[in-house]
């Protein structure tokens, strides 16, 4: 720095001890100005404010003017800043004939404007400012913006410049400006730079501000930074305080301000630059310091590390004269790109007229005929000269056409200025980067940054370009970590291929990047990263970026399993312990799919757009539709939120009207096929299947869709055909011999009948279908079907579901018959033969609920298979049953307690009769009227609570008042819960009223076992109680339970019965599958019978032989044919969806919206046109004016007849 800079060579070396004392000086306090009704005792933000008041003095500063000691040795000072120029200084009296030196007057002191201010007004507004010099170095500023100030580094810097009086901007262009303005800031975290003045276009700044932060509470608050001339500041001096002002009232007076203006209340930060001069003279000076401050923090890099990605700078002019001129003019030599608003006045109208014109048409002609028609009067006051020196700069501003866009906002725009600020930044990127790769690269980044898609598809994803998968990956990277859906998909369309982008780390580090949700909690939670039971508290915490470096694909992998359910299998292998990354095997490496991998990453963060995007490229998409299901319904269940349950719940929905859509697609096309994906086993999702997920996840309307229900009505009926009656069935269960017959047709049987059919019509036709058509029409053509043997049909016939049920029927209801006639006529002290049958017939029953309960072909575990088992109604009542026998059981063989036992096998026998409505679910006509009568009970069972209430509320009353000091427990219980529950049925007491009184029927002192204790009565032997009020109570009591509450009963049972009704085909479709899986597993003998089968199993457990899995529900196919299947699969999924979009354009909403883009499109091309007409006419209207041959204004004539 030089001399003239920095003061004479003492002062240098007081500053530098000066700065060399600021670390002390920072803990040491100083005074400073505070507000008056600050504390003695300094608070928090005191010693902030004394930390920045040190900071300031040691760093900023401002230059004073020292006169030469006179001869009175007094020293006279004036502050340089108050004279014009060391050159041109209005000096005071006493130094008039002295000359004001800069080394020898002028010397460095701190600044003594600073601080906070305090607007006056309705809304109390407060904003940071301090007072600089004009030679300031921009590193101390942007010190003081970022470090001291705590403003974060800004990713764009838009420096707003234009007319700062007599400025108008039309409706919908201040409109467009605000919302494109502010749009900008909150979508990129820029900061604004402007004047800082309550005038002009700084003001309109000030406004969109205002108007963000009162719309928009909750969201960051827009850094608005004001750079001013300390000169032309109306009211400066109530600035000034040497130990700085917190806070400092200011009042905007623009009534009084004259020449002067008023700093505006909406800016968050001021800096107001002092070079000397004041009054009208200073406008303008602080132009260096602010374009000198906007180079160096262009010059800065993107966040914390080394990188070649700068802050971007872009200008945004309004209107404005000779000093905005002179801004833009800068800024394109520097490569900053500027954004004209066309329309806003003066000189940016001037710019946006010519910027069409080629450079050799651009003379001083036509820009002083521009001048004077968008300058109006002001234009008298520019010389020629002037217009000479400004024809120069306009010509060198229009022959950087890179750095220069012009944004022409209609009367129906309101938001597309941010487009246009993105779009000169992607021109600027042309100019500044001389490497093509690196051009696209920074174009690309900002349009992610930005989320304009629109841009993106039309400067940088043109159809010239075939882009590799490689080059997008970070892109790809930026864009799902950013949640920017429309760029996921453009950036799958241009060639991002997931198999080679998302690998293991990949997909770890976009786990590590989760937002904050539920599953992102659930990670930190496995980890024991959080011990507090409140989500949003940990998710606050300040532990999260370690946590979240510590997620691995095992953790995730553990919890999509909870999530999935453990009848599931690991997604992704468990990697040993002190791994942070999971190794795939060889074995595993085809269970991998990117495809599952990034939905299974966007449904996890409850992403509808991202997962919908994402199952677009699944390969097994149904049960990927599935899953996701079932993955956000747990997650709904679990989450404690208010709205995000329903949302998640809204998002399973959706994925399982997708399954539906495919399934349906695929049942159409070929029913074999579609029945063999929902029991292929999916290796993608943990060697589960369709069916299995969609039972798990309850989604009821896909379970209850035709194609699967056709599958488990095949499954029920086993080898036998669905078409067979059920008579027939019945006899051949008798009559077995009748299966060697053709009385009862098999499956076999059909496929074979149907092959032979199939065969003989090709044979006649003469005509051979193709591989893919004979595949498309069976896939069981590869293995042609063979007769069934005797041997096989008997078993065929005695295995399926459908016959075992039947014969559990029968034997059951001979197991009821049994237990009746033992418990009403053969119940003797010493059991009888047909009772040791009875025992042993339970036996056997036990033994079946014991397999049941152990049979585990999911490989639970015994602790998880009992939840499972304890969680069906039937079960209970099952165990409660089986209980209860044994307890009745111990108790008859005793001769004390042989009654009670008796007693406690008769109730016995009530559950074991309620335990045969089982039976009934698998009919239609009776199953759904099983699903309203469980519903009803649990309403009635909350209804007991609500007329308990009632009950035991009048019934104590009414005992207090007529029985004294009742003591007999049993006539408690029947005066105060027995008789008011009978007297909602109509039973009316008669101890209430006089009139009915018996002295017979009660007894004295309550004596009498047999009898109720008589009321107090007097010497007429009458009670005396207040019989009114008896009365009263009874009326009360009888209007609000048997009116009220009773019909309150019926509305319920009426709704339930309606909201049943409307789905209990849905809900019985769906039930049905637990008694098909039942009977499915279940041995073929019936009770008693069945003990042979319980005991061949249990030979085979002790011999250690592998149990026999059934595969009905559950197929293991071929690679070959699983990729056929998938493929087939894929393409059904692809003509769904091309089906749904047409029918949605088909639709009335559709074409309404079809319209409406038509129209939209029209009109905004008759606006380009009109704007080229116009542009054209206008450029022969200034050519002919250049030329000197004034156009002559032609008007049309018209004829009146």
């Amino acid at each position: 720095m030089s001399d003239a800079q920095g003061g004479t060579k003492k002062n240098r070396r007081e500053k530098e001890k000066k700065k060399g004392e600021s670390i002390f000086l920072m803990d040491s306090p100083r005074p400073f100005a505070t507000s008056p009704n600050s504390s003695s005792v300094p608070n928090q933000q005191d010693k902030i404010n004394q930390q920045i008041s040190t900071w300031i003095k040691n760093n900023i500063t401002k230059k004073e003017c020292c006169p030469n000691k006179d001869s009175s040795n007094k020293d006279v000072f004036r502050e340089y800043s108050e004279l014009d120029s060391i050159d041109k200084a209005s000096k005071p009296e006493d130094f008039k004939k002295q000359t004001c030196n800069e080394d020898q007057h002028v010397q460095e002191v701190s600044t003594d404007a600073f601080g906070d201010i305090h607007f006056d007004g309705i809304w109390h507004k407060s904003s940071k400012y301090v007072r600089v010099f004009a030679d300031t170095k921009p590193e101390v500023l942007y010190e003081l913006l970022t470090k001291i100030w705590k403003l974060p580094p800004p990713n764009l810097v838009i420096s707003v410049t234009g007319g700062g009086n007599n400025f108008y901007l039309k409706s919908h262009l201040t409109k467009a400006f605000h919302r494109g303005l502010i749009k900008v800031a909150q979508t990129t975290g820029a900061w604004i730079i402007t004047g800082g003045t309550h005038s002009g276009v700084m003001m309109h700044v000030g406004q969109a501000v205002r108007d963000c932060t009162l719309s928009n509470i909750t969201k960051p608050k827009i850094v608005a930074i004001g750079v001013a001339p300390w000169g032309v500041i109306h009211k400066r001096d109530n600035l000034i305080n040497k130990e700085g002002c917190f806070p400092a009232h200011y009042k905007i007076d623009t009534q009084g301000q004259g020449d002067l203006t008023c700093l505006d209340d909406n800016h968050s930060h001021l800096l107001l630059v002092d070079n000397g001069i004041s009054g009208r003279n200073a406008y303008s000076t602080e132009i260096q310091l602010r374009t000198e401050l906007e180079k160096y923090i262009s010059d800065k890099a993107l966040g914390p590390k080394v990188t070649t990605k700068k802050t971007l700078v872009v200008c945004v002019v309004l209107d404005g004269g000779q000093g905005t001129l002179d801004t833009v003019y800068n800024a394109i030599e520097k490569g900053t790109p500027c954004v004209i608003l066309q329309g806003s006045g003066r000189i940016a109208d001037v710019i946006a007229h010519v910027s069409e014109f080629p450079t050799s048409k651009i003379k001083p002609p036509l820009i002083k005929e521009l001048v004077k028609k968008f300058f109006g009067k002001e234009s008298k006051t520019i010389n020629d000269e002037k217009i000479k020196a400004w024809t120069e700069k306009i010509c060198a501003i229009v022959q950087k056409p890179d750095l220069l866009t012009i944004f022409k906002a209609r009367s129906g725009d309101q938001g597309v200025l941010d487009v246009a600020i993105l779009d000169a930044l992607l021109k600027a990127f042309k100019t500044a980067t001389s490497e093509e790769d690196l051009c696209w690269k920074k174009q690309l980044d900002l349009a992610i940054s930005w989320n304009r898609v629109d841009s993106a598809e039309t400067k940088i994803f043109t159809e010239e370009t075939i882009w590799k998968s490689s080059e997008l990956h970070q892109f790809m990277r930026l864009a799902l970590v950013g949640n920017k859906p429309d760029f996921v998909s453009l950036l799958l369309e241009n060639g991002v291929c997931l198999e080679d982008f998302l690998d293991e780390n990949t997909l770890c580090q976009l786990y590590k990047n989760l937002p904050n949700c539920l599953f992102l909690y659930k990670l930190f939670k496995m980890e024991k990263f959080t011990k507090t039971s409140s989500r949003k508290k940990a998710l606050n915490m300040k532990s999260l970026d370690e946590a979240r470096k510590n997620i691995t694909l095992t953790n995730v992998s553990i919890e999509v399993r909870h999530l999935l359910g453990k009848f599931t299998k690991y997604i992704y292998p468990l990697s040993k312990v002190g791994e942070h990354t999971v190794q795939i095997d060889k074995d595993d490496e085809s269970k991998r799919d990117a495809a599952r991998d990034l939905f299974l990453w966007a449904v996890v963060q409850n992403n509808k757009e991202l997962s919908i995007i994402a199952w677009d490229q699944c390969r097994d998409c149904i049960s990927a539709a599935l899953a996701a299901s079932k993955i956000l319904k747990k997650m709904a269940k679990e989450s404690i939120d208010a709205d995000e349950p329903q949302e998640m719940l809204d998002l399973a929905n959706y994925f399982e009207d997708r399954a539906i859509g495919v399934f349906s697609e695929c049942y159409k096309n070929n029913e074999e096929r579609a029945q063999k994906l929902l029991v292929r086993i999916s290796h993608l999702w943990g060697e589960t299947t369709c069916l299995r997920l969609a039972l798990e996840a309850n989604d009821k309307n896909f379970v209850a869709e035709l194609g699967v229900q056709d599958l488990l009505t095949q499954i029920w009926c086993g080898e036998l055909s669905v078409n067979n009656p059920v008579w027939r069935v019945l006899v051949c269960m008798v009559f077995f011999p009748l299966t060697y017959t053709k009385f009862l047709a098999f499956r076999a049987d059909e496929n074979l009948q149907r092959e032979i059919e199939q065969n003989e019509w090709i044979k006649m036709t003469g005509e051979e279908e193709t591989e893919s058509t004979l595949n498309n029409n069976s896939d069981c053509s590869k293995k042609s079907e063979e007769p069934l043997g005797c041997l096989s049909k008997l078993k065929g016939l005695y295995s399926a579901p459908q016959v075992k049920f039947y014969g559990n029927i029968v034997s059951y209801f001979a197991f009821l018959f049994l237990f009746a006639y033992v418990l009403m006529i053969d119940f003797q002290s010493t059991p009888s033969p047909l009772e040791l049958v009875l025992y042993v017939w339970l036996f056997t029953l036990v033994s079946e609920e014991i397999r049941q309960l152990f049979y585990d072909p999911d490989h639970f575990g015994f602790c998880e298979k009992a939840k499972v088992y304890i969680q069906e109604l039937w079960n209970i009542l099952d165990v409660i049953s089986i209980v209860l026998f044994c307890v009745g059981l111990g108790l008859r063989m005793t001769e004390e307690f042989f009654y009670p036992g008796k007693i406690i096998l008769c109730i016995d026998f009530v559950v074991f009769c309620l335990r045969l409505m089982a039976i009934f679910t698998i009919n239609r006509t009776l199953g759904p009227k099983i699903i309203i009568v469980k519903k009803m009970m649990m309403d009635l069972f909350f209804f007991m609570f609500l007329l308990s209430i009632w009950v035991v509320a009048y019934g104590v009353a009414k005992q207090g008042i007529l029985i004294q000091n009742e003591d007999r427990l049993d006539w408690i219980l029947r005066g105060a819960i027995y008789e008011p529950y009978l007297i909602i049925f109509g039973s009316f007491p008669e101890n209430i009223d006089n009139a009915a009184f018996d002295i017979n029927t009660c007894s004295m002192g309550g004596t009498d076992p047999m009898k109720p204790k008589c009321p107090v009565l007097n010497e007429n032997q009458m009670p005396v109680f207040p019989e009114w009020l008896t009365i009263i109570m009874l009326c009360v009591y009888l209007l609000c339970a048997n009116i009220l509450l009773v019909n309150l009963l019926i509305a319920i049972f009426n709704y339930s019965f309606e909201e049943v009704h409307d789905n209990t085909d849905r809900i019985w479709k769906f039930q049905r599958y637990q008694l098909i899986k039942e009977y499915h597993s279940r041995p073929a003998l019936p009770p008693p019978f069945i003990i042979f089968n319980h005991l061949y199993l249990f030979t085979k457990m002790v011999l250690r032989k592998p149990q026999e899995l059934k595969t009905e529900f559950k197929v293991s196919i071929t690679k070959e044919e699983e990729e056929e299947l998938l493929s087939w699969e894929i393409l059904m999924r692809d003509t769904y969806v091309l089906s749904e979009q047409q029918a949605k354009s088909q639709s009335m909403g559709g074409l309404i919206q079809d319209s409406s883009q038509k129209v939209t499109t029209l009109t905004e091309r008759l606006e380009k046109l009109e704007e080229q007409v116009t542009n054209t006419l206008q450029r022969i209207e200034d050519s002919l004016k250049s030329l000197g041959a004034p156009a002559k204004e032609t008007q049309p004539q018209s004829t009146v007849e």
